[in-house]
């Protein structure tokens, strides 16, 4: 079924964000909170994302949930009371085609947006999606093997592969997808479930979307600049950094301390003494006391006294005390050096 540009218009844009992930290789943080609430640059992830998506005026989310999935349900409600959101529970993660297979019935027949929960795209959305047409993310890596990758002429999909051994291109999807035709999307993700059509052991959304191709679906690339990996403790601390920069941050004058931009310090958090940045965040009720921090992330009810930290990752209410360079160090957890 093809869908005309006149008709989307009409239509209200939905977007899907899986956050169903489990995130081991941030560790120990997520132990005790889902990665979609690990804090970068002021908020969660899932934060960051849900206001890229508010200048088009999307008013209805879909969440696909699994671990610890009603803290984020929480979040959003609070933080976005303005979004009408349907969740799903993925119980299995049985990959991201499943997990988009899995909201049909809150998805409709109209367009949607496909965000992914683990990562932080910045586009023109805008542009994304209003030209009428299905478009992928993708940026060119240097290591496409680890990811889905697309293989394009003119701007126009001819084909995509799933971690592919030997890519055809070093375009990598980046985890932003617009969906036209939603109908043949859950048409091709059904055939891919029903059919049990895996790749590295998952329900793949990209042989979903090979399938749409050849259906004869229109599908381009949508080249993005910014794309922010928050896996792993250092490409969270870089993703820290790009956002801190691009916002400015909200750092202002401390008395008795520095405050080197850009930083993001929470209205209620404790700092004494201290000179604090650049790139760092500071959560609600975190309190940071005779110390030098910079280039790091310290969660609510955090506490730092007497360090020194560079690349640090400091969880909910974890205490650090002493000269130490850096630290990855979860939540409720005490550290102190001794004599």
């Amino acid at each position: 079924m093809k869908v005309s540009p006149a008709l989307l218009k009409g239509m209200p844009m939905k977007a899907i964000i899986p956050v169903a992930g489990i995130g081991t290789r941030l560790r120990p943080h997520t132990h005790t909170i889902p990665k979609a609430l690990v804090p970068v640059a002021g908020k969660p992830i899932v934060g960051h994302i849900l206001e890229e998506l508010a200048p088009l005026g999307v008013k209805e989310i879909v969440l696909v949930t699994g671990y610890m999935g009603d803290r984020v349900k929480d979040y959003v409600a609070e933080s976005f009371p303005y979004l009408e959101v349907c969740c799903v529970e993925q119980e299995e993660r049985l990959g991201l085609g499943h997990a988009i297979y899995l909201t049909k019935e809150c998805v409709g027949d109209g367009p949607v947006l496909i965000v992914l929960g683990d990562t932080v795209v910045t586009a023109d959305y805008s542009a994304f999606v209003g030209g009428g047409r299905t478009l992928i993310g993708v940026k060119e890596v240097d290591d496409p093997q680890r990811f889905g990758v697309v293989e394009a002429r003119e701007g126009r999909v001819m084909g995509l592969v799933e971690k592919p051994d030997v890519p055809p291109s070093n375009l990598a999807i980046v985890g932003l997808y617009y969906i036209v035709n939603s109908p043949l999307l859950f048409e091709c993700l059904t055939e891919v479930v029903e059919k049990d059509i895996r790749t590295k052991g998952e329900y793949q959304l990209t042989d979903a979307l090979k399938l749409m191709l050849e259906r004869g679906e229109d599908m381009g690339v949508y080249p993005v600049d910014g794309w922010h990996d928050c896996g792993l403790p250092e490409t969270l601390l870089d993703t820290n950094r790009v956002l801190l920069k691009r916002s400015g941050g909200n750092g202002k004058s401390i008395e008795g301390s520095i405050i080197l931009p850009p930083v993001s310090i929470d209205p209620t958090a404790v700092i004494e003494k201290s000179v604090v940045g650049p790139y760092v965040s500071v959560a609600a009720g975190a309190t940071i006391r005779d110390s030098v921090v910079r280039d790091s992330i310290l969660s609510s009810g955090a506490i730092v006294e007497m360090s020194l930290l560079s690349r640090s990752l400091i969880g909910e209410g974890a205490v650090v005390r002493g000269h130490f360079q850096r630290l990855n160090v979860g939540d409720s957890s005490e550290i102190e050096m001794g004599a």
